[in-house]
């Protein structure tokens, strides 16, 4: 039984019910956790907002992390009402259409250095911001694809992306060691979510999926949020600094 009781943490990158931030955030929440939500802005909140109260979240905060100040405004506020933070699931990406869509030898500078603020540098950003509020320690966990570490037709931008991800948690892991912040990466297998929508050709990258996985299927939100809660539990203090598939064993397969 995971128990999250009188831990409080922050959700980032909730769009609607499929996605992957908010099945995390429904263990998060059945475990016992406090948490606060964020939404991208006035066009997207009412989406959010219907998930945010179902998971009676105590902090509903827009941040789009493009603009300058609105992450930074979350943390304050995370400081003003709690005093604390104990789990951190940063679920966001973007990349500009054209740019995702083309080689990555046709991406342009502006795409690639979009890409890699929004879906990786804003993750550091919050492990700046999340270290002072986590005194007793606490976890940090994004959420990557296997597109990082291999080619994966038409991921195209993405996977250098991510394995630049991948690779910030694992230093940061060393460096936040000390203070007893564990941190890691979520790879689940392809799902069904908004973001992913915006890759060429997906369901038949998720049917390939299916093929592959030594257990015939594809993972659900359910699975990845049970994960997730598992390792920001006291019963994960012994893991930091990893890449969890959580894929049906996909990854293994050559």
């Amino acid at each position: 039984m995971i128990d999250l009781t009188s831990k409080r943490g922050l959700i980032l990158g909730i769009a609607n019910e499929r996605s992957i931030a908010y099945g995390c955030a429904r263990h998060f929440k059945r475990a016992g956790a406090e948490l606060a939500v964020t939404y991208l802005n006035e066009k997207a909140r009412p989406y959010v907002e219907p998930l945010a109260n179902d998971l009676d979240a105590k902090l509903f905060l827009p941040c789009d992390v493009r603009e300058e100040g609105q992450l930074e405004a979350v943390f304050n506020e995370i400081e003003r009402e709690w005093g604390r933070l104990d789990f951190l699931l940063h679920s966001i990406a973007f990349a500009p259409k054209d740019d995702l869509h083309a080689r990555v030898a046709d991406c342009s500078r502006e795409g690639f250095s979009v890409a890699m603020d929004v879906s990786c540098h804003s993750f550091i950003r919050c492990a700046r911001l999340a270290e002072p509020l986590m005194s007793e320690g606490g976890c940090l966990q994004t959420v990557t694809f296997y597109g990082s570490e291999r080619v994966v037709e038409d991921y195209n931008l993405m996977g250098p992306v991510k394995a630049a991800l991948e690779s910030s948690v694992r230093y940061l892991a060393a460096e936040l060691g000390d203070s007893g912040i564990r941190v890691h990466a979520l790879s689940p297998g392809p799902m069904d979510t908004r973001a992913a929508s915006g890759i060429n050709r997906f369901d038949e990258l998720m049917e390939r999926a299916r093929q592959r996985a030594p257990t015939n299927k594809l993972v659900t939100n359910d699975e990845v949020g049970s994960t997730a809660a598992f390792l920001a539990s006291d019963g994960a203090k012994g893991i930091t600094g990893n890449t969890i598939y959580i894929d049906a064993g996909m990854h293994i397969m050559g």
